[in-house]
């Protein structure tokens, strides 16, 4: 469904432009969050008015007003989904060729999300070579165009050239968002669980640290068609196993490191939900350590930091997401650990949230960017975080094409 999905939706200058305030009012009813841009040609068929009273937000027409200046760029990244309805031919032309002389267009050129284009114009126009030349261009650019209506048109003839009506423009929205991302002929690097670092034959250092997190991203990824190289640390959590699914067991940190190193150049895009020590013993007894003294002193050293070194190595084709869990100053610390690593994207989770964090079948996270607002979700299942970080791994490799 589209219930708290965030729909920008963009308005050119056809006489079908009527049909956008029903439009708006199906998308609000579905529980979407609706922006609208108008272009200029646009305000003469429909009121801004009208589509911001429906919306329940501002209508923007202009790039800049003697107020200010209007941030298209915020609004491309703000949307899961930018639906462009009546989109005429003047402005599918422009689109094509990248101009950007409006709020509409200017959009579209910083949006992140996927582009809906449901074109509306004269028959003659839609059939015309040019139109049909920069619809192939906007496909190839992975626009998803509406197939147009057969019927009768302003101009009085009838035939293909009708913009789709409401209700179809909301099913294929919905269709969008529950058909999930696909990640086909993807391959996908997950960690996943705690590492122990050896005192002795007897005792470690760990974490409590589940694996849960991590080996619910694996199967989220498997479900939407990946190629995933699990590599994980002592877990007691049972992973299902699928033919697109290799688990490499692994107990240190060194050990997950050098898996990791090995299947990095191979992978489209690393997720690292391990909770990896970061400091390993400097020596390890052959034999159990016998109580002696009262204190027992212990000289730790730094294990190899496996995100900052996947970072070093990344690709401009590659996607790594990292996560931080925090105490305090989580956000700072996040984005400190965000810009020090390279990462596409962090996520962020704290132990002051209840029902949070580790062994937990629930998390509360929130995802951080470094070019985009931070997305805060309340407290969910495991399963739901793990669906959404998989939608961003998608989004995130459809940009890097």
């Amino acid at each position: 469904m589209l219930a708290e999905k965030k729909i920008l939706l963009g308005v050119c200058g056809s006489i079908a432009a009527y049909k956008v305030a029903f439009l708006t009012r199906l998308l609000v009813k579905a529980g979407a969050q609706v922006r609208i841009l108008m272009t200029s040609e646009a305000t003469r068929f429909i009121s801004p008015l009208t589509l911001s009273t429906l919306s329940g937000n501002p209508v923007l027409s202009q790039v800049s007003t003697e107020e200010g200046w209007n941030n298209h760029v915020e609004l491309g990244l703000w949307a899961d989904a930018y639906l462009i309805a009546p989109c005429t031919a003047n402005t599918l032309a422009k689109m094509a060729q990248g101009f950007c002389d409006n709020m509409v267009t200017a959009a579209y050129l910083s949006a992140r999300c996927t582009t809906f284009v449901a074109p509306a114009m004269d028959m003659d126009m839609w059939s015309h070579p040019a139109t049909q030349r920069n619809l192939s261009l906007l496909e190839n650019d992975q626009v998803k165009v509406v197939p147009v209506g057969d019927g009768d048109l302003a101009s009085g003839l009838s035939g293909p050239g009708r913009m789709a009506e409401p209700e179809q423009l909301v099913d294929i929205l919905e269709q969008f968002f529950n058909a999930g991302p696909d990640l086909k002929n993807y391959r996908v690097l997950v960690t996943a669980g705690p590492t122990y670092e050896d005192l002795d034959p007897v005792r470690y250092i760990g974490n409590r640290s589940s694996g849960k997190m991590g080996i619910t991203i694996a199967q989220a990824l498997v479900s939407a068609g990946a190629e995933v190289d699990l590599v994980m640390g002592p877990s007691s959590v049972n992973v299902k196993e699928h033919p697109s699914l290799n688990v490499l067991n692994v107990k240190s940190a060194e050990e997950m490191a050098e898996q990791c190193l090995r299947l990095w150049p191979r992978s489209n895009a690393a997720i690292l939900a391990a909770a990896v020590a970061d400091y390993t013993p400097q020596q390890v007894s052959s034999e159990k350590i016998k109580k002696k003294d009262d204190e027992l002193m212990v000289r730790l050293t730094r294990t190899r930091d496996i995100a900052a070194t996947l970072g070093e190595r990344k690709t401009k084709t590659q996607v790594l997401i990292g996560f931080a869990l925090e105490t305090e100053k989580e956000e700072q610390s996040a984005r400190e650990k965000l810009e020090r690593k390279n990462f596409d994207m962090i996520v962020l989770n704290s132990l002051n949230d209840q029902g949070a964090g580790f062994a937990h079948d629930t998390n509360k996270v929130s995802f951080l960017y470094p070019a985009r607002p931070m997305e805060r979700f309340p407290l969910k299942a495991k399963t739901e975080v793990a669906a959404d970080i998989v939608e961003r791994v998608s989004e995130l490799l459809n940009a890097q094409k």
